[in-house]
């Protein structure tokens, strides 16, 4: 079971996991021994409430597929069982991003000293363009 908050809880059933062989450098390991881990995670499949199971759908995150799954490749440590742990808490993570609310943005305006901070930058900047033409003597 993977434990997200004292309410939710995901059966291991949900998460399917697979051991590949990972990619890159680390000799003749990395051809022999399947280390990386492959979690795939359904949302729309899974026990989560349906409140996040649809911020989780509107996530624009590259592990989340059109499909609506979820899949995380872990490879940084040369243990399987490790990959599975960092798999495991990145699945977490995720799911805990979605379930914190986020603040509204109340709407400003740059004050009258930011303004005038940044037109005298344009315009410093530039007399410094201009000081770099040529010089014409006539």
């Amino acid at each position: 079971m993977l434990k997200i908050s004292e309410q939710i809880i995901i059966p291991i059933s949900e998460i399917n996991i697979s051991a590949v062989r990972s990619t890159g450098a680390g000799g003749q390991n990395v051809n022999k021994v399947s280390t990386a881990i492959h979690l795939r995670f359904d949302i729309k499949a899974s026990s989560l409430p349906d409140v996040y199971k649809e911020k989780l759908l509107k996530l624009s995150d590259s592990r989340i597929s059109t499909d609506g799954v979820i899949v995380i490749k872990a490879q940084q440590f040369r243990r399987c069982e490790q990959n599975k742990e960092d798999s495991l808490n990145r699945l977490k993570n995720l799911i805990k991003s979605v379930a914190i609310p986020q603040k509204k943005r109340f709407v400003t305006k740059p004050t009258k000293g930011s303004k005038r901070k940044r037109l005298d930058s344009k315009v410093k900047r530039g007399q410094l363009k201009a000081s770099r033409r040529k010089v014409d003597f006539d």
